[in-house]
C-alpha cells in the first residue's frame, strides 16, 4: 500500500513539472529554454534514478514484511503446538498421578488382607489347638467310659466321633444306643444325631457348652438314654 502511494506521488509530481515548463516557455526565451532543458534532463534523470531507487526500497520492504509476516504465522503455530503438548503433559501427568494413587490403594489394600489372613490363621490355630485337646481329653477318657458306662466310641467321617452306649435295655443288654458329635466352626460341641432320638439333646448340648464338662454330657446323655428304655 505505501508502494502504490509513492508511485502516485511521483506521477502527480512529473504532471506538476510538465505545467511548469509549458508555463515557463511561455515566459523565457530560447536561451534560457535550452539551459532549462539541459536542467529538465538532468532532473527527470535525478527523477527516474530517485525513482528506481525507492522503488527497489519498496519491493525490499514489501519482501520484508512478507518475511515478517511469515515468521509471525511460524510463531503462532509454534506457540498452539507448545499449548497443545502442554495439554498432553497435563494430562499424562494426570494419569500417572492417578495410576500412583491406585498403586498405593493396592499395596494398602495387600497389607490389608495380609493382616486379616495373618488374623484368620491365628483364629484357625487357636479352634484348631482348642480342638486337638479337646479330641486328647475325650481318647483319655475312651477307656474310662467304655469301663465304666459300657461305651464304645468310634471316629468316623468329617473327623465325628460316634458314641455307643450299651448294657442300658436290661431286656437287651446288647442294644445300640448312639449320638454322634463333631466340633463346629466355633469350637463348641455339636451333636449331629442320635438314635434313639432325645428330646433333651439341645439342653444337655447348650450346657455342655458352658461348663466343658464332657464326662458329665456323657453321662447324663447315658441317663437319658437309660430313662426312655423303660418307657
Amino acid at each position: 500500500m505505501s508502494r502504490i502511494k509513492t508511485e502516485d506521488e511521483l506521477i502527480l509530481f512529473e504532471k506538476e513539472i510538465k505545467e511548469f515548463w509549458t508555463k515557463f516557455k511561455s515566459i523565457c526565451g530560447s536561451e534560457h529554454i535550452n539551459q532549462t532543458l539541459g536542467l529538465r534532463e538532468s532532473c527527470k534523470e535525478s527523477i527516474k534514478a530517485l525513482s528506481e531507487k525507492w522503488s527497489k526500497k519498496l519491493k525490499e520492504g514489501d519482501l520484508m514484511i512478507d518475511k515478517i509476516l511469515e515468521y509471525r504465522n511460524e510463531i503462532l503455530q509454534q506457540n498452539i503446538c507448545i499449548e497443545e503438548k502442554q495439554e498432553d503433559l497435563t494430562e499424562m501427568n494426570s494419569k500417572i498421578k492417578h495410576e500412583e494413587e491406585q498403586k498405593r490403594d493396592f499395596i494398602d489394600r495387600i497389607q490389608e488382607l495380609k493382616e486379616e489372613l495373618t488374623r484368620k490363621k491365628e483364629i484357625i490355630s487357636t479352634k484348631n489347638k482348642a480342638t486337638k485337646e479337646r479330641l486328647e481329653r475325650l481318647s483319655k477318657s475312651k477307656e474310662l467310659f467304655e469301663e465304666r458306662l459300657g461305651l464304645e466310641i468310634r471316629r468316623i467321617y468329617d473327623e465325628q466321633l460316634q458314641f455307643i452306649f450299651r448294657c442300658i435295655d436290661h431286656k437287651d443288654p446288647d442294644k445300640p444306643y448312639t449320638f454322634t458329635l463333631s466340633i463346629n466352626e466355633q469350637g463348641d460341641y455339636e451333636v449331629t444325631s442320635s438314635s434313639p432320638p432325645l428330646d433333651c439333646i439341645a439342653e444337655l448340648q447348650l450346657k455342655v457348652r458352658e461348663t466343658n464338662n464332657f464326662a458329665a454330657f456323657v453321662a447324663n446323655i447315658r441317663k437319658a438314654f437309660t430313662a426312655l428304655s423303660y418307657k
